[in-house]
């Protein structure tokens, strides 16, 4: 028999997940689309639960000087609400979701599902978030693209639970998001883009992209950006077809019911492109 307990602090929450094996539900709204009965019967789920959406204390958005702090249990609603909050990751839950989902579900939650069509883990690649991950007697930070390994898999121990998501804050010249999908919100990605490029003096001081739906993981490489970093901008433009050559072998998409792999190669490439002539 499936147990279920709904935890009302972080405390409680650590000690119940050091007493088993459970799935962790904020708020749920990938976790019922996975576990959903096509036959009208309620949800069944086949793991004990722990329900974690009423810890308060984990329902915020800080800041500092450096950095952006998201609370495992806060709503994609306050986040794009919040002028904290990098509008580039509000531009994207805006479009990733309709009103419903982004007053249910977290970021915490998106993290956790490790999709690589996952919207919001695009910029958060870009941004470069950690992960705060804490059991009953351990804390610890996880970049994002250590922190995901693979479709649905986590570097997350049974014990554990996302507890924040930190952000470091940055000053790009330009940030741009563009999602494929059959309609711009409440769709799946056949992908995603985030580029973000950072220019002074006509120099290519930062360059980052992440893209979605490409590969197992979210694809950000960078080594390739190094390369390009400190580059003079009109150089950077003139190598264009460089950088699409070091883009090229690590996109790796594949077929499904969304799109197949020739066309998000095609658009992924296109993407990087226009990224970069725009700049």
């Amino acid at each position: 028999m499936v147990k279920t307990h709904i935890a009302k602090t972080l405390n409680n929450a650590l000690e119940i997940l050091n007493s088993g094996t459970y799935r962790i539900v904020a708020g749920g709204t990938d976790m019922l689309i996975q576990n959903r009965s096509h036959t009208g019967l309620p949800i069944a789920y086949k793991d004990d639960v722990i329900y974690i959406n009423l810890i308060d204390e984990l329902d915020y958005i800080k800041e500092d000087s450096k950095n952006i702090y998201i609370g495992a249990t806060t709503r994609l609603e306050t986040i794009l609400r919040s002028e904290k909050a990098p509008n580039i990751l509000k531009d994207i839950i805006h479009e990733m979701a309709g009103p419903g989902i982004r007053h249910t579900a977290t970021l915490a939650g998106n993290i956790g599902n490790a999709s690589p069509a996952g919207d919001s883990l695009v910029a958060l690649y870009v941004l470069g978030a950690s992960i705060k991950c804490q059991s009953i007697d351990n804390t610890r930070t996880v970049k994002i693209m250590d922190f995901i390994q693979g479709v649905r898999k986590i570097d997350l121990k049974s014990n554990e639970m996302i507890t924040e998501i930190i952000i470091a804050k940055q000053d790009f010249t330009r940030v741009i998001f563009k999602k494929v999908a059959p309609r711009l919100s409440d769709a799946i990605s056949k992908l995603s883009f985030v580029g973000a490029i950072k220019i002074i003096d006509n120099i290519v001081e930062d360059f980052r992209i992440a893209l979605g739906a490409v590969s197992i993981t979210v694809v950000r490489n960078e080594e390739i950006e190094n390369k390009y970093r400190g580059m003079p901008l009109q150089e950077f433009k003139d190598n264009i077809d460089s950088v699409i050559s070091d883009y090229e072998p690590i996109i790796k998409p594949i077929d499904d019911q969304r799109s197949n792999k020739e066309y998000r190669k095609h658009v992924a490439l296109n993407l990087i492109k226009d990224f970069i002539i725009k700049s």
